[in-house]
């Protein structure tokens, strides 16, 4: 057999060898992957509420001040302003009953339909015309606490003991023979006020000319009006 031959069969035969075994030694295996870490997510918080704002109200003013000491009302008149201080501890029914005629403007747009000098100037029931008001029940007579000392004011009332309604007079001097012990029906004229501020207007009234209208004595030629009378304190 010629060499050439023998040669080629020797490099098959090898190269068969070689397929049986298997070709060689496989790669190994990656190693198996670790696993990740888990993060833990951050936890879910709930936003924190946004403080109230409260609504800015406005503060309430103080309630006003209660009025200390005796009622007061200011009359005012054609003449001047007076200012009148009334005692209800010593008349209780008759500042009731006068502050009502206040409350109700009775005396608003009346006049001093009688003057005299040296005695007293009385108003509060006729309009400037002379028409005489309606009133109210008359009162009960509460003379006797107070004396009809100048400048106070008192009731106006007829021969009746408890006949006053509206009408009053203030006393241009002093008068105690209007006092309930003095008077000859022994019941008197109730006080139930003074004149504390305007005392100069009672006696520029108490100059004013007079003289007889709708029958009437003492009554002033030109009316002297009392434009308004309300509490004061």
């Amino acid at each position: 057999m010629p060499l050439k031959i023998l040669f080629t069969l020797l490099v098959m035969l090898a190269m068969l060898l070689l397929a049986r075994c298997g070709g060689g030694e496989a790669p190994p295996e990656s190693p198996p992957a670790e696993p990740a870490e888990a993060v833990e997510a951050p936890p879910v918080t709930e936003p924190e509420p946004e403080p109230e704002i409260e609504a800015k109200t406005e503060p309430e003013p103080p309630p006003p001040p209660e009025p200390t000491g005796p009622p007061k009302v200011r009359m005012e008149t054609s003449k001047g302003t007076m200012l009148i201080e009334l005692y209800p501890d010593r008349a209780p029914e008759t500042v009731r009953n006068f502050l009502q005629y206040v409350d109700d403007e009775f005396y608003n747009r009346t006049i001093f339909h009688r003057v005299i000098p040296g005695f007293m100037i009385q108003g509060g029931g006729f309009t400037a015309t002379m028409r005489e008001k309606d009133t109210r029940a008359p009162i009960q007579n509460e003379a006797g606490g107070l004396s009809n000392l100048r400048y106070t004011i008192a009731m106006a009332r007829t021969a009746a003991p408890h006949s006053a309604t509206a009408q009053f007079f203030i006393n241009h001097v002093t008068n105690q023979g209007l006092d309930k012990a003095n008077a000859r029906d022994r019941w008197g004229y109730c006080v139930f006020g003074k004149v504390v501020e305007g005392t100069d207007v009672v006696d520029e009234i108490a100059k004013v000319q007079t003289g007889m209208n709708a029958g009437h004595q003492n009554v002033p030629t030109t009316p002297v009006l009392i434009r308004s009378v309300e509490r004061a304190g």
